[in-house]
């Protein structure tokens, strides 16, 4: 059978780039489809409404991404899905309480602390600060662990789905940095140390970023403090940059390509096959 992921991306978070390529890299893997039904920047109730006609296609489950799933765009999207299997995919909730209310209404989640709001505000971010934001983001996803935790996770329930389990049990988790880095497979321990910096720093671009977004009123007030959220990610990627140089250095990066039939195959020696 063909398995059919549908990803419906509400505005966007550094994950969104890649989200849907994950599942496969080189465009060789048989047995799956993908789709993405895409709002853009916006992530309004109008955008949400919207993302009924996807249903059209009829895809076995849905990947939700979206910068905080709480607010009213991707609730009102959650609403519209409800009847679909549904992992949710953002930077919040990481309370708890509010984990357990999207558990309890059905939805599988990967909460990513680690994927940072950035400085959206027009004293500040033009296209290309937004792009460069985005691509330090990405380094520091891809690189430290958290692109290929959620990359398993959802292949875990491809999987489930091709041999027919029902229900399909979703994935729940809030992947602080210290389970993120377990995923990148690091060898050197110092490389691993710069990775986990790497994450903790992005997790508090969050927290700078936060007063330029939603809180300052004077111009030169938030374009220091968006610009200072900006810095620091700038930094986690460089960390992100020099943990991954470290491992090539020692010949051990660990890559894991999917095979044909869906399969992860595994090397860390750059002249080997993977197996």
């Amino acid at each position: 059978m063909v398995v059919k992921v549908g990803f419906i991306k509400l505005g966007n978070l550094g994950t969104s780039q890649v989200i849907d390529l994950l599942l496969d890299e080189i465009a060789a893997r048989e047995g799956i489809a993908v789709r993405v039904f895409g709002t853009g920047a916006k992530m309004g109730k109008d955008e949400a409404a919207e993302t009924a006609s996807f249903k059209n296609w009829g895809p076995n489950f849905v990947v939700m991404i979206s910068p905080n799933s709480s607010a009213p765009g991707p609730t009102a999207a959650r609403d519209v899905w409800k009847d679909t299997p549904t992992i949710v995919v953002s930077d919040g909730p990481t309370k708890k309480e509010d984990r357990e209310k999207l558990e309890q209404a059905g939805f599988g989640y990967i909460i990513l602390p680690v994927d940072p709001l950035i400085g959206a505000k027009r004293e500040f971010l033009d296209c290309v600060e937004m792009a460069t934001f985005n691509t330090d983001a990405l380094k520091v996803l891809s690189i430290c662990g958290a692109i290929r935790l959620v990359q398993t996770e959802i292949d875990k329930v491809i999987d489930q789905v091709a041999a027919g389990t029902k229900p399909l049990v979703l994935p729940k988790i809030l992947a602080k940095p210290d389970k993120c880095v377990e995923s990148a497979g690091f060898n050197n321990p110092y490389a691993k140390a710069k990775a986990l910096a790497a994450l903790h720093i992005a997790t508090k671009v969050a927290e700078i970023d936060f007063p330029a977004c939603f809180v300052l009123k004077e111009a030169d007030q938030v374009a220091i403090a968006a610009a200072s959220g900006h810095e620091a990610m700038r930094a986690a990627a460089r960390l992100a940059d020099e943990a991954r140089e470290m491992e090539k250095a020692n010949d051990s990066v660990l890559r894991k390509p999917h095979a044909k039939d869906g399969r992860l195959l595994t090397k860390t020696k750059l002249l080997e096959k993977p197996q």
